[in-house]
């Protein structure tokens, strides 16, 4: 038996593999005072002729921490228990040499993130699946949404969702949203009581069909339950959870500078969705708000070069100027917040801002800075030495190409914090909703204090800012004491006055004996919330750490509280091992990755073909000879065609001749658009621009954004080239060099091609075959020679192959040492995955099309 986990795409369905029953799946989440255990179960049976891989995913909130997973395997249960990394890490490589069963978790960070496990059993096998995680409630806009993202993908007889709600001092309001669609309105019922509320989903059979015979389930979304609270705070075992959102209190005056990025990547729908946010942000301005718009690009912009007040005609000045922006060049973040600063730094000192105002930095970018100062952790100084302590920074990173953990660390910094917009139809909206959580500030510079000899370990205590519709939370330890309540002071600086505020707690012991006697309550939610807020501050703290001895103190409190509270964190496992420790597999927290997989096609050269709706990786080499050019897609419906020419490693005698093999590489990628007669050839050297008789020739040495006609050419610095046809094709190359003196290694180029480039019908060639996914199924799973790389047989195009589970290297993150990639690998350079022989795909140009498809 192997069992294997892992992550992938972000549409994947709960339960996969062939000829397989799903008895049932079940949610259960227990919110007790916005702490929240879901716990994900189900239950599958092999019921197919042959052994095969059944797999099991599920969608979490990014924000949770996986807690638990087990798995009973007919009969063989396997019991998880975390770890600190290196400790698990260790022991699943154990497993490994021994040829025993192991896997490894990654996941996409997006609003949810995936935990994916797959096991290969015999035919009749009965495999039951548990996965935990908890998280912490986040109140936005006024309200708490608990979201369940449902696909199971299949029909299932015993389908069920609970949530369960138990709110001491009371629930103000509980709805459920028709998020999954008009196919469920009204399916879920909700009751609730004064302090409780049970929602519960259980559609039948037949009402999980997508039409009345339809063997597939309706079933495929997000189940969100909608709920406020009536604010108190909570004693429990040992530990207090303080919750602070005052109502009724007058908006502070804002002073706001939006830095927008206007580089040539933010051209098109980016900048469309930008501009479109923006129109409904400057319009929610008041006259007691000042502002001003800086945008960037290689160049800095400003607006107008002093704030000014958000009266009707200033903001409808400002909406023209940001109507007009046009998108091209390079990106000089550095510069560009230097100036905002700049600009809060002299309204404040001209005496222009209200002591009682807050002042706000907001930035938009989509990528990583190219021009001026393009060393991340020397803007992150330059901008943390200018930022007085009464401003705050927002970032919003748009896309996957922005190195988020950048903008959160320089958010953080400097009392802000950072989201990231998805590139979807409705990024306009996730930037209005971001800007409407920290658009109206009511209190600065919160304190809450305890009397002292009652509490320790308490949370962060001391608040830049209190924004309407939120909460600010309070945990620590209770110390003994004759007293069973607690109190708490409050103060902070509101708009007209000193908030202040005293606050007794209930009687602990109280709530312990409701909690004992509540059915559906999460008894030890106290202490959980405690760890949970503090592991999370703490990881804040060690991302800035100055020195790497704080680190590593840092370091080791969070190993220690991770361990004791059983939460997977980036420095933590979940070791999931049968009862004997045979069999293991690790699970880590996730990487963020910049992108969802693409195509890629590296030295050798090696390709590797995402099929996202097979959720597997697919890698292949191609065995041709220097100079041959190859045909990497040819789509004459669309006009475009991508081809590349191999260059062979460094020959160093005849004899070493005769002997090897020589290693090919790409050295020259072409992009050639037909109907505008625009060809990119991109080199090792240089990068070409070719448009009739005009050429722009660019060495690796600039940076640039060219669009000619439908046409965009995005130049990095010494790194890569990003050519977009039409704004539906998109290649990125990218450049490795090595070392000059080295014996026989050459520089070289690599290839990524996105899964959603919008091919015509007519796209085919060694990668634009793959637009169109072909069936793939895997299975008679079996030891190799290496106990490292299984092998099992593909069934493809027709096609039995013989394939072996190994691995590739993905450059885009780490060029130097690359990540590895899982993958089927196919033999015999792809024969029976491509069609046809790679010898087909020989052209005689680098603007050739294939004559005919193979």
């Amino acid at each position: 038996m192997l069992v294997h986990v892992d992550s992938n795409a972000f549409h994947s369905c709960a339960i996969r593999g062939d000829d397989i029953t799903v008895k049932s799946y079940k949610v259960e989440s227990r919110i007790t005072s916005r702490f929240c255990h879901t716990t994900v179960k189900s239950s599958v049976v092999n019921s197919g002729p042959n052994a095969q891989s059944i797999g099991f995913n599920v969608q979490i909130p990014k924000q949770a921490f996986i807690t638990n997973f087990t798995m009973n395997v007919n009969g063989i249960t396997f019991v998880g228990s975390v770890k600190e990394k290196t400790v698990a890490r260790n022991l699943y490589a154990q497993a490994r040499a021994r040829g025993k069963a192991a896997g490894l978790v990654r996941a996409n960070s997006q609003d949810m993130e995936t935990f994916k496990t797959e096991v290969h059993v015999p035919p009749g096998s009965k495999i039951e699946f548990e996965l935990h995680y908890q998280e912490m409630m986040q109140r936005k806009l006024g309200f708490y949404e608990h979201s369940l993202y449902l696909q199971p993908g299949r029909l299932v007889p015993q389908f069920q969702v609970d949530v369960y709600i138990y709110e001491p001092s009371g629930i103000a309001s509980v709805e459920t949203l028709n998020t999954l669609g008009e196919h469920f309105s009204g399916m879920a019922k909700l009751t609730s009581s004064k302090d409780k509320a049970h929602v519960v989903f259980k559609p039948s059979l037949q009402q999980q069909r997508k039409c009345e015979n339809c063997t597939t389930s309706a079933i495929d979304g997000i189940f969100t339950v909608k709920y406020d609270v009536l604010r108190d705070s909570n004693v429990s075992d040992g530990h207090f959870v303080h919750f602070f959102a005052p109502a009724n209190l007058s908006p502070l005056p804002k002073n706001i500078v939006f830095v927008i990025d206007v580089s040539g990547s933010m051209w098109g729908v980016k900048m469309k969705q930008t501009v479109e946010a923006m129109q409904t942000i400057l319009d929610d301005l008041t006259m007691d708000d000042y502002f001003s718009i800086v945008d960037f690009n290689h160049n800095v912009r400003c607006w107008s070069e002093e704030l000014v007040p958000g009266s009707t005609i200033q903001v409808a000045e400002a909406k023209k100027y940001i109507q007009n922006i046009k998108p091209n060049g390079g990106t000089n973040i550095n510069e560009a917040l230097m100036r905002a600063v700049q600009m809060l730094v002299k309204a404040s000192n001209q005496g222009m801002i209200d002591p009682r105002s807050v002042s706000m930095i907001m930035l938009v970018s989509d990528g990583d800075p190219t021009v001026g100062e393009i060393k991340l952790s020397a803007i992150q100084k330059n901008v943390k030495k200018v930022m007085r302590e009464e401003f705050s920074l927002f970032s919003l990173g748009i896309g996957f190409d922005v190195d988020y953990d950048f903008l959160e660390r320089i958010a953080m910094e400097n009392r802000g914090v950072a989201q990231r917009i998805y590139t979807s139809h409705d990024a306009s909206d996730q930037i209005r909703r971001f800007y409407s959580q920290v658009s109206s500030p009511l209190l600065r510079k919160i304190t809450v204090q305890f009397p002292e000899d009652s509490v320790s370990d308490v949370t962060q205590n001391h608040f830049d800012k209190y924004f309407s519709g939120s909460e600010l939370v309070v945990a620590g330890k209770v110390l003994p004491s004759e007293s069973t309540t607690l109190n708490s002071f409050t103060t902070a600086s509101a708009v007209s006055h000193t908030y202040t505020c005293t606050h007794t707690e209930a009687d602990y012991l109280e709530l312990d004996a409701a909690l004992a006697q509540q059915q559906h309550a999460f008894t030890g939610f106290a202490r959980q919330m405690w760890a949970y807020i503090t592991v999370n501050q703490l990881l804040v703290e060690r991302s800035l750490a100055p020195t790497a001895g704080h680190k590593r103190k840092i370091t080791q409190r969070i190993l220690t509280l991770a361990v004791e509270h059983q939460f997977v964190t980036p420095l933590t496992a979940l070791l999931v091992e049968s009862e004997e420790g045979k069999e293991r597999l690790l699970a880590d927290s996730p990487n963020d990755p910049k992108q969802e997989s693409p195509i890629l096609v590296e030295n050798d050269p090696h390709f590797i073909v995402h099929l996202p709706k097979n959720n597997m990786d697919i890698c292949f080499n191609i065995d041709s000879e220097p100079g041959h050019i190859l045909n990497l897609v040819s789509d004459p419906g669309a006009g475009v065609v991508v081809n590349g020419q191999l260059v062979g490693s460094k020959r160093v005698g005849v004899e070493e001749k005769e002997k090897e093999k020589v290693n090919t590489y790409f050295g020259t990628i072409s992009v050639f658009y037909q109907p505008d007669g625009i060809r990119v050839s991109v080199s090792t050297d240089r990068i070409d621009l070719t448009h009739g008789r005009n050429n722009h020739s660019f060495t690796w040495g600039a940076t640039a954004d060219i669009t000619q006609d439908r046409v965009k050419v995005s130049i990095v610095k010494d790194s890569k080239v990003m050519v977009t046809v039409d704004d539906k094709i998109t290649v990125m190359v990218l450049l490795h060099r090595v070392w000059k003196k080295h014996p026989t290694h050459v520089d070289f180029l690599g290839l990524y091609i996105p899964n959603n480039n919008q091919y015509s019908s007519q796209a085919h060639g060694l990668i634009g075959q793959f637009g169109q996914e072909p069936e793939v199924r895997v299975f008679n799973l079996h030891q190799g020679a290496d106990p490292l790389k299984k092998k099992a047989t593909m069934q493809v195009k027709g096609n039995k192959l013989v394939v072996t589970r190994g691995w590739q290297k993905d450059y885009r993150r780490d060029k130097k040492r690359g990540s590895d990639v899982f993958c089927w690998f196919i033999h015999n350079s792809g024969k029976g995955f491509i069609d046809g022989h790679y010898t087909n795909y020989i052209v005689p140009r680098l603007d050739s099309f294939l004559a005919l498809p193979p």
